[in-house]
């Protein structure tokens, strides 16, 4: 890794690993930042998984199946002492970047895989005049009925067929308030 300053914010990067290691790095990884004391420089390791329901002779069984099989998610800070202990974690085989400089994932990343509670703020609030910027229905203005910070949507009740009100659930970035 490259001499730098360091960015002090921790920021989630991905690490690449054997296939079927992913929970051995999590685990190994978890025993060493405790040994070594430094909690203060890794905040989360994650092994994205999810449900997945099988049925097998009939009946529903519920697995829980790996996201990304072979990639381990942390949240840490970068620095050439947690960059070594993790590069030389048994089953890493390096981040995933350009050459030796591990590139964390951008905001968007984050939010789409759906595991960061970042919250947006947004400039409106309710019963507030929304206008739609893209879409289908692009163009229209209708008001705040709903905002729904976990899943990043707003309901808008917008005047559509001859003025009758329909609710609209839309994406915080598909409005923005009118002034």
């Amino acid at each position: 890794m490259s001499q730098k300053d360091y960015d002090m914010n921790p920021r989630w990067y991905v690490v690449h690993t054997y296939s079927g290691y992913e929970n051995k790095v999590k685990t190994d990884l978890e025993k060493t930042i405790k040994n070594r004391e430094l909690e203060g420089y890794f905040f989360d390791i994650i092994v994205p998984m999810e449900e997945q329901i099988e049925i097998k002779d009939g009946k529903a069984e519920t697995n829980l199946k790996k996201v990304f099989p072979g990639y381990v998610l942390i949240k840490m800070i970068v620095t050439e002492q947690t960059w070594y202990i993790v590069r030389n974690t048994r089953g890493v085989t390096g981040f995933v970047g350009s050459g030796t400089d591990p590139i964390p994932l951008t905001d968007d990343e984050i939010r789409n895989m759906g595991f960061d509670s970042s919250e947006i703020n947004v400039d409106y609030e309710l019963n507030d005049q929304v206008e739609v910027v893209n879409g289908t229905l692009k163009g229209f203005v209708g008001s705040v009925q709903e905002i729904n910070k976990e899943k990043n949507k707003v309901k808008v009740l917008v005047s559509m067929f001859n003025g009758r009100e329909t609710p609209v659930e839309l994406e915080f970035s598909q409005v923005k308030k009118v002034q």
